[in-house]
C-alpha cells in the first residue's frame, strides 16, 4: 500500500540536538512514524528529560550525548553505539546556533563557533554514521539546511553562510555515497517559533514584518517540519538525493 512508503517501523534514527525544538519534534514526529529513536545533545540530563516524555508517548527511545563538534567524540560515540546496540539507519544533522550582530562587529569567536556548531557536524557525524551505512548498503541522511541556505537578512551574514554551505555539503555527500544505497537530502525550514528564534518572536516589529513577508502569514509550527521529515527519511524518497527541501510557507518563492 503506499501509504507503506513512509512506515519506518524498524528502523533507528539519530537525531542531534534533540533536547528541544527542531530536534525534538522530529524525534516525535520520527517515532510516530514507528522508528526507534536516539536523541543527541551535550547535556545528559536535558536529554534524559526529554526521552522520558517520549517513551510516556510510546516512543522507544535511547540517549547518545557527545559533542557534535569533537571529531573523536563522535567517531567513538556512533561507533559504540553500532557496535553494542545496533544500526543507525536514519540520521538528521539537526545541532546547530545562531548568533546576531552586524557584520563589521561580529565577533570572531562566534564566526568559528558557527561554522563547528553548524558545519563541521555535520560533516563530523554525516561521515562517522555513513561508514556504516555504506557497509550496509542503506541509508538515509537528512541535514537541517534553512530558509537561509537561500537568502540573507542583516546581522546573520555568517549563519548565513554556514547554512549555505550545509546545503552544498548535502549535494556533495549525495555525490559521493548515492552509489552506495544512501539518500542524502537536506531540509530547509522557514522562521519557526523555536527556541533559537526566541528574541526574534518576542519582536512585534519583526512578527508583523514577518507576517508581511510570508505568503501564508505567519510563524511555522515545528509539527509542521514533520512531514517532509518523514518523507525524506522513508522509500518514498528511494530516488531523492541531493535537494533542498524548503518548508518556509512560501518565503522563498515571492519577493
Amino acid at each position: 500500500m503506499t501509504r507503506n512508503l513512509f512506515d519506518l517501523a524498524g528502523r533507528r534514527a539519530l537525531i542531534t540536538g534533540s533536547s528541544q525544538g527542531i530536534g525534538l519534534a522530529l524525534a516525535r514526529g520520527l517515532a510516530g512514524a514507528g522508528a526507534r529513536i536516539v536523541l543527541n545533545g551535550r547535556d545528559a540530563v536535558r536529554l534524559e528529560e526529554a526521552a522520558e516524555g517520549l517513551r510516556a508517548e510510546g516512543a522507544e527511545v535511547r540517549t547518545l550525548p557527545f559533542d557534535v563538534t569533537e571529531t573523536d567524540a563522535v567517531r567513538a560515540a556512533v561507533d559504540g553505539f553500532e557496535a553494542g546496540t545496533g544500526a543507525i539507519d536514519i540520521l538528521v544533522n539537526n545541532a546547530g546556533m545562531q548568533h546576531r550582530a552586524p557584520l563589521e562587529d561580529f565577533p570572531a569567536e562566534r564566526f568559528e563557533a558557527l561554522l563547528q556548531t553548524n558545519v563541521a557536524s555535520v560533516f563530523h557525524v554525516g561521515q562517522a554514521v555513513a561508514r556504516h551505512m555504506i557497509a550496509r548498503g542503506a541509508g538515509r541522511i537528512v541535514n537541517i539546511a534553512s530558509v537561509q541556505s537561500a537568502l540573507a537578512r542583516p546581522g546573520i551574514a555568517p549563519y548565513t553562510a554556514t547554512k549555505g554551505a550545509v546545503a552544498n555539503l548535502t549535494k556533495g555527500m549525495a555525490t559521493d555515497w548515492a552509489r552506495h544505497g544512501l539518500q542524502v537530502n537536506a531540509l530547509a525550514p522557514g522562521y519557526f517559533d523555536t527556541p533559537l528564534n526566541a528574541a526574534l518572536v518576542a519582536d512585534p516589529d519583526f512578527t508583523a514584518w514577518l507576517e508581511k513577508r510570508t505568503p501564508a502569514g505567519r510563524w511555522g509550527r515545528v509539527e509542521e517540519l514533520v512531514g517532509a521529515c518523514i518523507f525524506l527519511a522513508s522509500d518514498a524518497a528511494s530516488f531523492v538525493n541531493g535537494t533542498v527541501l524548503y518548508v518556509d510557507g512560501g518565503i522563498t518563492a515571492s519577493l
